[in-house]
C-alpha cells in the first residue's frame, strides 16, 4: 500500500501538474471518449498505455475473460455498453483479448474452477468456446490451444455484442464500428481479426 500511495503524490507532483487544465476541462466538460474498450481484469493488460491514450479518450470495461453478456443477462458490463453507446454516443468499440490469459486457461481444464464458485458461474458463459476449441483444434498442443481460445474468446463477444438492439442498429447505419483485438503480452504486440481472411493479424 505505501508504495500505491507514494505513487499518487508522483501522479500529483507529475503528470497531473502538467495536465492540470486536461484534467480542469475534463471536470468541467465531462467526458466525451470516441471509444468503448472492452478487455480483461488482467493486471498485464493496461489500455491507456498500450494505445498511450490520455485521461479522457477511452471508456473502459474490465471483467474476468472480457466476456460480453448476452442480452438476457443484465448486469454492470451490459450497463456501462449502453451508457457507453446510448449516453456517450462511442464510434467504436474493441473487445480485446490476451495471451497467457487464466480465465481461458480455466476454460479448457474446468476443473481448476470447481472451488471457486463465482467465476465457475461468471465463466459459464463462455461454454461454446471450450466446445468449439474441442471440435476445431483438438490436434493442437496445449500452448497453440490456449491461443485458439482467446481468440474465439473475443469472436464470441463479439457476436453476443452484435446481439444487443442498440448496436445492431448503429451497425447497420455505420454510425459504429467494431473491433476484435489479441494483444500479446511478450511481444507488446496487438493483432486485430480480419473478417476478410478470418484471421488475426498484426496492427500496422
Amino acid at each position: 500500500m505505501q508504495k500505491l500511495v507514494k505513487g499518487i503524490h508522483s501522479f500529483r507532483n507529475g503528470y497531473f501538474a502538467s495536465h492540470r487544465q486536461l484534467f480542469e476541462q475534463l471536470a468541467s466538460a465531462g467526458q466525451s471518449p470516441e471509444t468503448l474498450f472492452i478487455t480483461c481484469s488482467d493486471s498485464r493488460v493496461v489500455p491507456n498505455l498500450i494505445m498511450d491514450a490520455a485521461p479522457g479518450e477511452l471508456f473502459i470495461i474490465r471483467n474476468v475473460g472480457n466476456v460480453v453478456p448476452r442480452t438476457d443477462l443484465p448486469g454492470g458490463t451490459a450497463a456501462a455498453i449502453q451508457y457507453a453507446v446510448e449516453v456517450l454516443n462511442v464510434e467504436n468499440i474493441i473487445i480485446c483479448g490476451h495471451t497467457q490469459c487464466g480465465a481461458m486457461q480455466a476454460i479448457l481444464q474446468p476443473e481448476r474452477m470447481e472451488k471457486l464458485e463465482y467465476l465457475k458461474r461468471w465463466l459459464a458463459q463462455t461454454e461454446r468456446v471450450r466446445k468449439v476449441i474441442e471440435e476445431r483444434y483438438g490436434d493442437l498442443g496445449p500452448e497453440e490451444r490456449a491461443i485458439a481460445a482467446v481468440q474465439e474468446n473475443v469472436l464470441h463477444q463479439l457476436e453476443n455484442l452484435r446481439e444487443y438492439p442498440f448496436i445492431a442498429e448503429r451497425l447497420e447505419s455505420g454510425k459504429i464500428a467494431i473491433s476484435g483485438w489479441v494483444f500479446e503480452i511478450a511481444k507488446g504486440q496487438i493483432y486485430d481479426y480480419d473478417p476478410a481472411t478470418c484471421e488475426f493479424v498484426t496492427l500496422p
